[in-house]
């Protein structure tokens, strides 16, 4: 082991400081970090169930807490007898935080290659352009873990990708905690259309450009378009879009309808035909009604979403969701189930209408296994190297995944 073993739980955004942190802290061997997660109460108690793990299997370790749940109840983990300190999420770039030894405050990379499987077959590069969140959507608590939002000036995301691209990355992500707030905070006001823009035009030699969880509020007219015009953006939209339901959106503080949400996937799918969809949604949010959950099942077929990620609701401590009328859990996990088993049966009719499609898949750690420009799953009849870009024709689906040989 080169370096300290690093515990992560959650989003993109804490991957890619995770990555960041241990490179920084190379030969910190006796050290393990343990980068927590607070977007649900279930996170919190995995965060606090790993640390305790961590502990058990190597007892004479330190363990160092930091991320969204040690900022938010600093007390509370600073107090477990397996924690040696606590380190603010803000501070994360001090390396005397986590290990008093090491040298001076640290300057962290500001790129962070790393496999989906995050293992040692760095293929895929994720790049944090922006932290923090100035909303207060009703259900999070991220804004208290991450501060306002923040944005990575453009000059300096051009030199990460550059130099992903440069260590092997074949595809980059742009990750944040709300990706399409890039700018509002930096001067000129420059939009997140503008960055992608910018890297695409400066950065010639990246293959493959992705963007995380995007708010369809705050998506501008030049990124669109750019999806539209650039092939090297990959044809992947991940919206934050949480209901189907124009009530249950204005209880949850999101700034968009329903309609607008609609509108906006027929105009991207107008200009690039090729363009997937995934999207958050939450069931049974505080008040949601039979008619309001029906909204949202619709919204599945409405907006074509075939990469779904659905949550039932949780109510999290400190929320004003918390607050609010809560629904009987057990009609929560129904809706929960009704929304996967609608979303699954979309999904497998769009897998369906794969086969004898050429793709180019970005093969992962395994050699077997990877993602196409659509983000589909796919698998290789036979090895090739980790981190190549390969054409595959899609003979057949099996579960959740396409199948391919080489084309």
């Amino acid at each position: 082991m080169s370096g300290p073993e690093i515990i992560t739980l959650g989003c993109r955004l804490n991957i890619a400081e995770s990555e960041a942190i241990r490179l920084a802290l190379a030969g910190e061997t006796d050290l393990i970090i343990v980068n927590s997660c607070a977007v649900t109460n279930e996170a919190v108690v995995e965060t606090r169930k790993a640390i305790r793990r961590a502990a058990r299997r190597r007892p004479d370790a330190r363990i160092v807490v930091t991320g969204c749940a040690s900022e938010i109840d600093q007390a509370a983990f600073a107090s477990m007898a397996e924690v040696e300190r606590v380190v603010p999420n803000g501070a994360k770039q001090d390396r005397l935080l986590y290990a008093p030894s090491s040298g001076p405050t640290l300057e962290i990379p500001q790129f962070a290659g790393i496999t989906q499987k995050r293992d040692a077959a760095h293929v895929r590069a994720f790049v944090p352009v922006q932290n923090g969140c100035d909303h207060s959507c009703t259900f999070c608590i991220i804004p208290q873990g991450r501060g306002p939002s923040r944005s990575l000036p453009a000059g300096a995301v051009v030199e990460a990708v550059r130099a992903a691209v440069a260590a092997g990355r074949q595809e980059v992500v742009l990750t944040g905690v709300d990706v399409t707030a890039y700018g509002a905070d930096l001067p000129g006001r420059p939009t997140l259309g503008l960055l992608v823009e910018r890297v695409l035009r400066l950065v010639p030699d990246l293959p493959r450009l992705r963007l995380s969880s995007l708010d369809p509020h705050e998506m501008d007219e030049r990124l669109i378009t750019l999806f539209e015009s650039e092939p090297r953006l990959m044809p992947h939209v991940h919206l934050s879009l949480q209901a189907g339901h124009d009530m249950i959106l204005k209880r949850m503080k999101r700034r968009h309808s329903r309609a607008q949400a609609v509108d906006l996937v027929q105009r991207m799918k107008a200009r690039r035909p090729d363009i997937v969809i995934g999207a958050d949604l939450i069931a049974g949010f505080p008040t949601e009604t039979e008619a309001m959950f029906d909204a949202s099942l619709a919204l599945i077929a409405d907006c074509d979403i075939v990469h779904p990620h659905i949550f039932p609701f949780s109510p999290r401590e400190g929320t004003p969701a918390a607050r609010m009328p809560q629904l009987p859990r057990d009609v929560v996990r129904d809706r929960a189930a009704r929304l996967r088993e609608t979303a699954a049966a979309h999904r497998s009719t769009w897998l369906a209408g794969r086969i004898g499609a050429v793709s180019t898949m970005l093969v992962e750690s395994d050699g077997v296994t990877g993602h196409a420009e659509d983000f589909a799953k796919v698998r290789l009849a036979e090895s090739e190297p980790a981190g190549a870009l390969r054409r595959v024709r899609i003979t057949h689906v099996e579960g959740d995944h396409l199948v391919g040989a080489a084309a």
